[in-house]
């Protein structure tokens, strides 16, 4: 699903523990009859006496251009069926998707819960106080392009400064779908090289593909969508991880 390089050097997060007997483990706590579990607001993985874990918390806003993949890029992280047609999400739609990881030198993983904020542009433009509720509380913001629509990523830029003033110290991250659809590309890697020296900002690229599907439209394996979403994942944990550790004191910045 997707490609993404560590945020920071050095990092502090173990990117391929999830495929470890131990993550293997840790990864059952999300699965429910090997399919993906769905957990609701006030719900958490189970985990027995055997398996100790932390649970770290955080809110992250999905934010980009209509028809650009926010909707379907939720329901890849979270083992959902992606809608085969475009709909235009109305209000305020939030998902829960965990996801075990285990920091660099610790010996207890950590199980990050991240709460996905999506709404419809429609929505943002017509309603006032849509934007601020999804900001509150939030930890990260998701800025989505699509590589087969020039202009979304060419307002890239202009959606950071219409979703953030500049006093709102969240963590920003730049997300292209579709990578998979390379016949039809607009955007080259020249100009992905462009923007990160301009804005120094992190880009995970995503495809827009399913993953092997049953003839009830079920996934085949659950963990056919994990290996699919654990760069996203597990990207966006090494952020957030290490600038919780920045505002402790435990690293130094970059």
């Amino acid at each position: 699903m997707a490609r993404a390089a560590p945020p920071h050097p050095g990092s502090l997060i173990i990117p391929d523990w999830h495929q470890s007997p131990e993550g293997k483990e840790y990864l059952n706590c999300i699965l429910r009859k090997k399919k993906r579990r769905l957990f609701g607001l006030i719900e958490r993985p189970v985990l027995s006496p055997q398996l100790p874990a932390d649970i770290a918390r955080y809110k992250v806003f999905v934010s980009g251009k209509s028809g650009v993949g926010k909707t379907a890029l939720i329901a890849k992280l979270a083992g959902l069926e992606v809608p085969s047609m475009h709909q235009e999400t109305t209000g305020i739609q939030t998902t829960c998707v965990y996801w075990p990881v285990r920091p660099s030198g610790s010996e207890r993983p950590v199980i990050f819960r991240f709460h996905f904020w999506d709404c419809g542009e429609a929505a943002l433009r017509k309603f006032d106080h849509i934007l601020p509720a999804c900001k509150e509380g939030a930890d990260a913001v998701l800025f989505l392009f699509s590589f087969t629509d020039r202009s979304s990523f060419e307002d890239v830029p202009a959606l950071i400064s219409r979703t953030l003033s500049q006093g709102e110290d969240l963590a920003r991250v730049v997300i292209g779908t579709k990578f998979d659809q390379y016949m039809h590309t607009d955007v080259t890697e020249r100009d992905l090289q462009v923007f990160q020296r301009t804005w120094h900002l992190p880009i995970m690229r995503v495809r827009s593909v399913n993953g092997p599907r049953l003839a009830d439209g079920c996934s085949l394996d659950g963990r056919v969508g994990l290996a699919d979403g654990a760069p996203v994942l597990n990207g966006l944990a090494e952020l957030l991880w290490h600038r919780d550790q920045v505002a402790a004191g435990l690293v130094a910045t970059n």
